[in-house]
């Protein structure tokens, strides 16, 4: 079709062309809800390949999962999901109704009951990174085979150094199953690791509101996992807290598109919260402290460490802190700095711990502990926070370790044969140290006395060459992660260089203007 466009003094035909669809043609009306969640479930057969959304106790969908216990018939799974459950929620009703055989999950070890039957091998693991979890579901949903990252280079990820099931009687007995070592590649002078994508038989989700096409809207850190999921599986089935006419969801909100959803069912499962944190109530900072005298000396070096710590933050820094001491740190921000925290599971601009009237299920942070938001807080779901925290663009990383090693090298996620809490986003956090800079807070000695701080690292490593300093209750160290060496530069208050020799497990240098907090 020629329109004509009128200037002063001449007429110009443009050639125009419309593309839309014909007014009469009519809407589609097939309903994807379905009024019985235990036919829902009804073509889950054994050796599935499970995708279960959630992370914690929150955007978790127990109303699928009890139905699909009623399935006695439905034994072999695999499980992939974030965490393994907690008690009889997630893919805890899976391990005790032992329909489920393998996890592969990011950080498992909040269910005490499946960390005790991987030691004992009674059930497989593939313990995978918490951002490269979500990517490898995010690939096979947009139908790439594999991919390069740099989280898990030049550690137990890449060498497969973390069994996936031990022989029967556990990890005495040695290793049934081992790891599975990855392809590494240097790009740009660094080093990479090839990751597989995974693809599900089913995907088990949780949503807020769900129209009757499918489209789906998320509420706070509902998302997580979920929407990568959704778009993942050959089957979908979500259950919604609210179904609602189609067309009454505006396109702007919608996070999952119907496309990707093949049938809806209504949620009747209970919102759970695993750890209820509040804010402490403004009675309760007069009151006298019941701790024993040595917790209550360890409280205070704990909290030395986060005053430390927190004059690194610089104002308007977007930052990520780790669960322990690191928590502690933002009430001692100096005064006019305000800072952005960022929280793995899809939040940045988190707020401080709520006060009763406020809590809320669908907003946890990465600890699964109650918070709020600050004005101007966003939320998205695991894959766009991760590609915030492996791209770069993260100022600061603070997390806690059991060991550092002189060169930087971190290991804080699994001791062999006896602790397996998971890698969850620790070694994301650490995998691009040139541009996020990480900081580890911990004490200065374990438990027994040893040192912390060492030549090397004698447990499987997170990251490494991954820290530039070290704050503890006794000092402050630099980290040349390029030579692989210590600089003490400050001291706390109270001690002496000997002291520090003493309890530190290599050598460093010691700074000319050597100071004390």
């Amino acid at each position: 079709m020629l329109v004509p466009v009128f200037k002063p003094r001449a007429t110009i035909f443009l050639r125009a062309r419309w593309y839309s669809t014909p007014t009469e043609l009519p809407l589609p009306n097939k309903s994807k809800v379905w009024k019985s969640v235990d036919e829902a479930v009804k073509d889950v057969k054994s050796g599935d390949v499970l995708l279960c959304g959630g992370f914690g106790l929150a955007g978790v969908p127990d109303t699928l999962l009890s139905a699909l216990v009623k399935r006695k018939d439905v034994t072999k799974l695999t499980g992939v999901s974030n965490n393994a459950g907690a008690g009889d929620s997630g893919l805890g009703k899976l391990f005790n109704s032992k329909q489920i055989d393998k996890v592969v999950a990011s950080y498992p070890g909040g269910n005490k009951a499946f960390e005790a039957l991987y030691l004992k091998g009674e059930v497989s693991l593939e313990l995978c990174p918490q951002g490269t979890l979500v990517e490898r579901l995010r690939a096979h949903a947009a139908g790439i085979p594999a991919f390069f990252t740099p989280t898990g280079a030049s550690t137990a990820v890449e060498d497969g150094a973390i069994p996936t099931r031990y022989n029967e009687g556990g990890f005495a007995n040695g290793v049934k199953i081992p790891g599975i070592k990855k392809e590494s590649r240097e790009f740009g002078g660094r080093k990479y690791i090839m990751e597989p994508a995974i693809a599900g038989d089913v995907a088990f989700i949780r949503a807020w509101k769900v129209d009757e096409v499918g489209n789906c809207v998320f509420r706070y850190t509902q998302q997580n996992f979920s929407t990568v999921m959704a778009k993942n599986a050959k089957l979908t089935i979500v259950e919604a807290d609210q179904i609602v006419p189609t067309g009454s969801l505006s396109p702007n909100a919608i996070h999952v598109p119907g496309v990707y959803v093949d049938r809806v069912v209504q949620s009747t499962a209970p919102k759970q919260i695993e750890h209820v944190k509040l804010a402490p109530s403004p009675s309760s900072s007069g009151e006298q402290s019941t701790l024993s005298a040595e917790k209550e000396f360890a409280h205070k070096m704990r909290h030395r460490t986060a005053k430390r710590a927190a004059k690194e933050l610089k104002d308007g820094f977007y930052v990520n802190l780790g669960i322990g001491i690191p928590t502690l740190i933002p009430a001692y921000l100096e005064p006019g700095v305000h800072v952005w925290l960022q929280s793995e599971n899809g939040i940045l601009g988190m707020g401080p711990y709520p006060t009763a009237e406020q809590v809320d299920p669908d907003l946890i942070n990465a600890g699964k502990e109650t918070v709020t938001l600050l004005p101007g807080a966003s939320v998205f779901d695991s894959s766009e926070s991760f590609a915030m925290i492996r791209g770069g663009h993260v100022d600061l990383s603070i997390l806690g370790a059991m060991q550092v090693s002189q060169a930087g090298d971190i290991a804080n996620f699994m001791i062999p044969g006896k602790l397996v809490k998971g890698i969850g986003g620790a070694m994301d956090l650490v995998s691009n140290p040139d541009q996020t800079k990480v900081i580890v807070v911990m004490e200065h000695c374990a438990k027994d006395g040893s040192p912390k701080i060492l030549k090397e690292c004698t447990l499987p490593l997170t990251g490494a060459r991954a820290v530039s300093q070290i704050i503890t209750e006794l000092a402050v160290f630099d980290v040349d992660r390029k030579n692989g060496h210590l600089e003490l530069v400050e001291l706390q208050e109270g001690v002496t260089l000997e002291e520090v020799r003493a309890k530190t497990g290599c050598d460093f240098k010691v700074r000319r203007d050597l100071s004390k907090l």
